[in-house]
């Protein structure tokens, strides 16, 4: 009994303290920007073209460095300022993948593996794509709907935002002191309500690999690829890991085959557990459905499409370490 406790422990705690550099990171530039940058300066920069506009919503996460466990309340900000709904979308769904504190750590994770330029690159082109079509296919359905989509909490106001952009211009400016508390106030809230669901990932990812060994997923990655990726997609909802903490959970599967690992580092953030009770505030049953089935079915197919591409290719896609450990007696 005691080597298992021992080993959740070191499991437990390994993942914990690597991935809080970055929490702590994510949540001082969030605060930051959340009190200096105004929301209102992205919508005058969008275009009236819906791909361009979709595709700027995107990587909006290269402003506002959000993981997807405050995203949701960003975004709804987003919205009810005049952003439009596919734009919102885009940007929830690929903020916590495209943006510099993930994009880092992603890098970091897997830099000892030999991998890590090719994980960040995968992972953020198939966040791009993912996020794109989302919002364009909740465009159409936006075009049909409208604001029926959405809860009443979330639908944009009805006082034109000329006006509300007048309210606001009115009140007086803070002092720098009281401007730094707000940083320090949101910071920290952000920081708090992260590590809850780090903590909480972090022992699930314990317990999940202390009772799946390496031979196995191993074997499942070998014999078995195609059932590798959606069994990572489902450990990635299940597991409602922090995106600024998730790579370094699939780096420790080191003989998975890397379609799978992307498989996990492109659903998680997108659609977990969390974020689908998250959603219920925010858009109605409709539109989370939408969301959900597009999200899954894109990144099911894009991650088998590159397993295949590399079976065709004759590459392991795995890293150099775990072939060695395969190859010797």
């Amino acid at each position: 009994m005691q080597p298992s406790i021992y080993d959740f422990l070191f499991r437990f705690s390994a993942v914990l303290w690597e991935a809080m550099p970055f929490v702590v990171l994510g949540a001082l530039i969030a605060g930051i920007l959340e009190e200096f940058l105004p929301q209102e300066f992205l919508t005058r920069l969008l275009p009236k073209s819906v791909l361009p506009a979709v595709m700027i919503g995107a990587v909006l996460g290269l402003l506002f460095p959000m993981c997807e466990c405050g995203i949701v309340v960003v975004m709804r900000r987003l919205l009810r300022k005049g952003l439009p709904l596919s734009c919102c979308i885009a940007y929830m769904l690929a903020g916590p993948i495209i943006n510099v504190v993930v994009i880092f750590s992603t890098w970091v994770a897997f830099r000892d593996h030999k991998i890590g330029p090719e994980m960040v690159g995968f992972r953020v082109g198939m966040a791009f794509v993912i996020a794109c079509a989302t919002g364009l296919i909740v465009h159409l359905q936006y075009k049909k709907y409208g604001n029926a989509l959405l809860t009443p909490l979330t639908a944009p106001p009805a006082t034109p935002p000329s006006e509300t952009n007048e309210a606001v211009a009115e009140q007086p400016r803070q002092p720098f002191m009281q401007r730094l508390g707000n940083i320090s106030a949101t910071a920290l809230h952000d920081f708090v309500d992260i590590m809850v669901f780090l903590i909480l990932g972090s022992v699930l990812a314990a317990f999940a690999r202390m009772y799946i060994t390496e031979n196995e997923i191993e074997v499942i990655s070998r014999d078995q690829p195609f059932l590798a990726i959606p069994a990572m997609m489902f450990l990635a909802v299940m597991m409602c890991l922090c995106s600024e903490a998730d790579a370094f959970v699939a780096a420790s599967f080191t003989k998975l085959h890397l379609s799978a690992k992307l498989a996990f580092l492109v659903l998680g953030p997108m659609l977990d557990l969390k974020l689908i009770l998250m959603f219920t505030r925010v858009f109605r049953l409709r539109l989370i459905v939408t969301i959900a089935t597009s999200v899954v079915i894109l990144t099911l197919v894009l991650c088998i499409g590159l397993h295949l591409v590399y079976q065709a290719n004759g590459w392991t896609g795995l890293p150099p370490s775990a072939l060695a450990s395969s190859t010797s007696p």
